[in-house]
């Protein structure tokens, strides 16, 4: 027997218009909930990066728990003063162990070909590419990350000149741009002039365009670290 209505005329099934309209409701509705899930999954997950390099930075040297598998190499990295006994696949990338091993993720991967800068840092001095780099090649140097920059809770004045100059807008190429600054300004052998700093610069992009502000603040930082302008 039909379902009826309370005056006995058969319910009717419902219209194509009806049916177009729920099917918006629920699409409406899904995509609500999935962007309140995402944004519920990305701000339960997220830890500041300041706190992950203070915890790198206070932990003891991590002894490796068990001898190297198959395919894998225990070495040191001595990061930001730091030591971390570590075993790794021998083609593990230095950008990946620090990021994911370490939690140091201050240092960011962008092309990941070592066209943009973004994961430079610094090896004894020396900036590289860390995307570039093979860990196990590093075993005993001395890293420094951006984390690694401020001293007792005070900023690097390269960061400063950064700050103040606003040479940032998205801020992901940032740190690479700062850890560049460092070692150009380090280095004697590298002109003073602004042609010069753009050039030393130039394997550092900033997809913002902030390079005028990058120089300033560049400039600026080799003011504050006493270097002849």
């Amino acid at each position: 027997m039909k379902d009826a209505t309370p005056h006995g005329t058969p319910q009717p099934s419902s219209t194509p218009d009806q049916q177009a309209t729920h099917l918006q409701a629920s699409r409406r509705r899904f995509l609500q909930v999935g962007a309140s899930g995402l944004a519920a999954a990305s701000i339960g997950t997220w830890v500041p990066e300041q706190n992950n390099a203070q915890a790198a930075q206070a932990s003891p040297a991590a002894p490796a728990s068990e001898k190297p598998a198959a395919g894998e190499q225990a070495i040191v990295l001595k990061v930001n003063g730091q030591s971390h006994r570590l075993n790794v696949p021998a083609n593990a990338i230095l950008l990946d162990v620090l990021r994911d091993r370490l939690q140091l993720t201050g240092t960011k991967k962008g092309c990941d070909h070592g066209q943009c800068g973004a994961c430079t840092l610094l090896v004894n001095g020396v900036a590289i590419n860390a995307c570039l780099s093979i860990a196990v090649q590093h075993d005993g140097d001395e890293i420094t990350t951006i984390e690694g920059l401020a001293k007792d809770g005070q900023l690097h004045p390269v960061q400063e000149a950064f700050w103040e100059h606003d040479a940032y807008q998205c801020g992901y190429c940032t740190s690479g741009q700062i850890m560049s600054a460092v070692a150009i300004l380090n280095d004697p052998n590298i002109p003073a002039d602004d042609a010069s700093v753009r050039e030393a610069m130039s394997g550092n992009i900033c997809r913002c365009g902030a390079y005028k502000n990058i120089l300033s603040a560049v400039q600026s930082a080799r003011g504050k670290l006493g270097r002849v302008v």
